[in-house]
């Protein structure tokens, strides 16, 4: 496509204190084979260069603006108010990441293939996550996915490598991003999964089988607080009782409630019992579950206790394995801020684990990295 013909792209970067890798990341933006595009950095803040950096290729590149917030917001709000700029002549919307960065060709393959496939709201993409390729799950050649059909993949499947992908993996249709606003429906981590569960119940989804952006996988961390309360398993409940019915027949809504729920209560017994948590913890989980209209109580936690217990006590020798895993698990979370996943043994909850599980695989990035897109 020769420049004139090429529909404008407006690029956004929410960052906060992303000094360390901003840099590479705007590089990467002003290296694409693609020209026709805006560039909107959006400085939540920042405490160290992260503004002096955004200024000095603003200087160099008048394709790039930099707003910089009266006041510190949250990280899903950053990204809303960076939404909120684009540009109305605008066709498409690509997020990168203060510490990710795309590949040369990002842009020109995403748009060659939202322009070829009109009925296309959300691309996807391959991407290189530390040293893994992730979103392995789609199969080639299929590339074109109704947003019914992929929604109802994500919510019934069993394949975590299957999913929207990150916000640098993704591109949007501008007109969705403009039609609200918050394109980011809500402050869970996974705002963005939320979007496209919203967005695509009138159009399509894409995906390119290329890899065409990095994510980075540092071990920085957002608060302490974030990681150790565990915000990710009530954001997919949150996600299947908002969506799902848009998705799902009665039936099939039905089943998953309740398996999500009964893995849900089961890793909360765990720690109610073994004493891992603290006050900040139940407090947001009885807060979230009681938003999501399914209060937790003792006698429910009892209840997932004793279902637990029953199927430990046909194999102690595994039920060993698991406690000393827990222990492990739970040492290692609060040093390095991983994010716990839904355990469970009974067959009929293992496809809601799986999914839920695929929320805290990408849960991991997001705590990792929240603290420079924020």
């Amino acid at each position: 496509m020769r420049l004139r013909e090429e529909p404008l792209v407006a690029v956004l970067t929410p960052v906060y204190n992303g000094e360390d890798y901003l840099a590479e990341c705007i590089e990467s933006v002003l290296s694409q084979t693609y020209k026709n595009f805006e560039y909107i950095i959006v400085n939540n803040r920042s405490t160290d260069r992260s503004l002096e950096i955004a200024l000095s290729y603003a200087k160099k590149d008048h394709r790039i603006r930099v707003h910089n917030n009266d006041q510190f917001v949250g990280v899903i709000e950053n990204h809303n108010l960076a939404f909120r700029r684009i540009s109305q002549s605008a066709k498409y919307c690509k997020v990168v990441s203060a510490d990710d960065y795309i590949f040369s060709e990002c842009l020109m393959r995403m748009v060659e293939f939202a322009e070829a496939n009109p009925s296309v709201g959300i691309v996807g993409s391959y991407q290189l996550s530390g040293d893994h390729v992730r979103w392995q799950g789609f199969k080639y050649p299929q590339n074109v996915f109704s947003g019914s059909e992929i929604c109802r993949k994500i919510f019934l499947g069993d394949d975590n490598r299957f999913g929207f992908g990150t916000p640098t993996a993704m591109m949007y249709r501008a007109d969705l991003v403009r039609s609200t606003e918050a394109f980011y429906p809500n402050s869970s981590p996974h705002a963005d999964s939320s979007a496209c569960f919203k967005f695509l119940q009138n159009s399509s989804f894409g995906f390119v089988y290329q890899i065409l952006s990095y994510e980075r996988t540092h071990e920085l961390t957002q608060s302490s607080a974030s990681t150790e309360i565990d915000r990710y398993s009530s954001a997919y409940l949150s996600d299947l009782i908002h969506y799902g019915p848009l998705y799902l027949n009665k039936e099939e809504y039905d089943t998953l409630l309740q398996q999500v729920l009964k893995a849900y209560h089961r890793f909360l017994a765990v720690d109610y019992f073994v004493g891992f948590r603290g006050k900040e913890f139940w407090d947001y989980h009885r807060k979230r579950l009681k938003e999501l209209g399914h209060p937790l109580t003792r006698f429910v936690l009892f209840e997932a206790a004793v279902i637990a217990i029953s199927g430990e006590i046909l194999n102690p020798e595994q039920a060993l394995k698991k406690l000393r895993k827990r222990i492990r698990h739970k040492s290692m979370n609060f040093t390095f801020g991983a994010v716990p996943r839904i355990s469970v043994d009974n067959e009929a909850s293992v496809k809601a684990a799986n999914v839920a599980n695929s929320y805290s695989l990408r849960a991991e990035v997001v705590s990792k990295r929240s603290s420079t897109e924020m």
